[in-house]
């Protein structure tokens, strides 16, 4: 027959038990999931703005990866954009839009949440600039000669590792 003072005990126990594992759940980082077909559709926007001009999203070549699930939820959302309207010079910066709903690290720097306009360059950086097209991060790129079937836009979630591509260039986004 359990006393009472035995149940106070089990209790005290049962309590430092359940109170770790909210702890180590909530510091648990959320695996990254690429999204897809529908859920895709539901998250890109149809068109962007930047430096003053406002242009379709290309559907086709968008992407984006969601940590976590319902409201606790983050996402990063990216698509090149129809620049034929835009002046040689912001076309040769601005291949897109990057959109983070919680601060994120790219490429091993710091960016907060917003929506930025971003551009490979040939020397192996991907650029982050605000929308009106100042450059706000400028990280370093990799080159994957490994990928099969390099495209515009590309974001892949393997082992924990989020890598965004612009064909063989790719930086790796964190979540903070």
């Amino acid at each position: 027959m359990l006393r009472l003072k035995d149940l106070a005990r089990w209790g005290v126990v049962l309590s430092l038990v359940a109170s770790a594992a909210v702890v180590v759940a909530a510091n648990v980082v959320a695996t990254p999931t690429v999204l897809e077909g529908a859920a895709l559709a539901r998250v890109v926007p149809p068109g962007f703005y930047f430096e003053g001009q406002s242009a379709p999203t290309q559907m086709r070549n968008t992407a984006a990866v969601q940590w976590g699930a319902g409201k606790e939820a983050r996402l990063v959302i990216v698509g090149m954009v129809d620049t034929s309207g835009y002046s040689s010079e912001v076309r040769a910066k601005y291949q897109g839009f990057f959109i983070a709903d919680s601060p994120v690290a790219v490429g091993g720097k710091e960016l907060g949440t917003g929506a930025y306009g971003f551009g490979f360059t040939g020397d192996g950086h991907l650029n982050i600039f605000d929308i009106g097209g100042r450059q706000i991060l400028s990280a370093p790129a990799k080159k994957d000669t490994g990928i099969r079937r390099p495209r515009p836009i590309l974001i892949t979630a393997d082992s924990g590792e989020v890598r965004f591509y612009s064909g063989r260039d790719y930086a790796v986004i964190n979540t903070r």
